[in-house]
């Protein structure tokens, strides 16, 4: 049996990202309304945390998990590790006597709580003295309404999550309204764009995508590029390194780390470190996100038919966050790589088969199962392929991301 799972980033006011909401569906036929809740939820525990204790695709960090009302009245999340994950009490709970038994019960065994989509009222009243984390969508509760609301309560140490933020002035405006967490997109758009030229990292990192874009790389060329930049070389080294065994010599210099790499490691190889090079003022969130969707339609490439060159998908996924790495349009950065007409029409209008491609990692990124079920028939896959897919691609990413904080 298979299994449906999706990650929504969660970031502090720093814009670092401190957890991931699961999204999960068993199947196709799940992808509708009539879902069954409890199933869902279950199957998602057994997957992630049961027999290794905590998620393999958060990177070590905490698991937003929705529980319905007959989850938590069985006590179903005192089966599993409490410091893996938050319980997110769903909006459709009612907030019975027996429900706030349950909550003080978990809140006593050190289960971190949630309120999801709250809408404030005074039969929830009793339960915010065992409540952690209280989540409003701002499109359902506009952000002023929330203000009075989260500056009464701030005193009880909860802390307050803003969701389906979207742009980077509703990020503003909610943290000003003091909102702690923010869950969205508007990480993965341009927060401004101050000038039309690029900073001295991001220049260099465009200067080594436009190596790697190459058909074939020249390794002279991608040598020079680096040693201009003292932090990047040794990002680069420091990198290589963890990634050869143990017993051989350590590199020295990247001249030898080219040798050992060879030409398709490299190209991954500089999408890892010259994006993260690039975000010291962009949540990891964004480059993990980029990196995941690389993966995910790299895999794809070899389910369609016809297929696709592996390579032009890995750099579509990998591209399709580069206005948001760059500070630019993504118009006017296509235009300084040397990219296929193909990729160009996946980035810019979403068309072809690369551009159909993108579009179903971006509907999988929100959730939208009715959009991924579309796209998986225009492409000629079949779902429970694209959806193992897109797990082993976030487990992938995850791996990246906790080697890439641990540096």
């Amino acid at each position: 049996m298979h299994s449906y799972l999706a990650r929504q980033p969660i970031l502090n006011k720093d814009k670092v990202t401190v957890g991931y909401e699961l999204l999960f569906r068993d199947g196709p036929n799940n992808c509708f309304p009539d879902v069954e809740d409890e199933l869902a939820t279950n199957r998602l525990l057994i997957n992630n945390f049961f027999t290794s204790g905590s998620s393999q695709v958060t990177a070590g960090k905490k698991a937003f998990v929705n529980f319905p009302e007959s989850s938590l009245l069985q006590r179903t999340p005192l089966l599993f590790p409490k410091q893996s994950f938050v319980i997110e009490i769903l909006e459709s709970c009612t907030p019975s006597d027996a429900l706030l038994e349950a909550v003080i019960e978990l809140h006593k065994k050190g289960y971190t709580l949630a309120l999801d989509d709250f809408v404030p009222s005074k039969d929830w009243l009793r339960f915010l003295p065992f409540i952690h984390i209280i989540k409003f969508d701002i499109r359902a509760i506009p952000i002023g309404r929330t203000r009075f609301f989260i500056q009464k309560y701030k005193k009880n140490n909860i802390k307050f999550l803003a969701e389906k933020v979207e742009t980077y002035a509703e990020f503003i405006e909610a943290s000003d309204a003091g909102f702690d967490l923010f869950q969205g997109f508007f990480f993965s758009k341009p927060e401004m764009i101050q000038s039309r030229s690029l900073t001295p990292s991001a220049l260099t990192t465009m200067q080594l995508y436009q190596e790697i874009c190459l058909p074939q790389v020249n390794f002279d060329n991608v040598e020079k590029i680096i040693a201009t930049d003292v932090s990047l070389s040794y990002k680069l080294l420091r990198h290589v390194n963890t990634i050869t065994s143990s017993k051989s010599k350590p590199i020295s210099s990247f001249k030898q780390a080219l040798v050992y790499l060879g030409e398709e490691k490299l190209r991954r190889f500089i999408s890892f470190v010259a994006a993260s090079h690039a975000l010291a003022e962009k949540p990891q969130s964004l480059y993990s996100l980029s990196l995941q969707r690389a993966n995910f339609c790299e895999r794809l490439s070899v389910l369609v038919t016809p297929k696709i060159v592996s390579n032009q998908a890995f750099l579509t996924g990998l591209f399709s966050l580069l206005d948001s790495l760059l500070d630019q349009s993504i118009e006017e950065l296509i235009e300084q790589l040397p990219l296929s007409a193909g990729i160009q029409a996946a980035l810019v209008s979403k068309t072809g088969s690369l551009g159909i491609m993108l579009k179903l990692a971006m509907a999988y990124d929100q959730a939208d199962w009715g959009k991924v079920s579309l796209y998986s028939k225009e492409l000629g896959i079949d779902e429970t392929n694209v959806a193992e897919v897109y797990v082993e691609s976030l487990k992938w990413a995850a791996i990246i991301e906790k080697s890439s904080a641990t540096k």
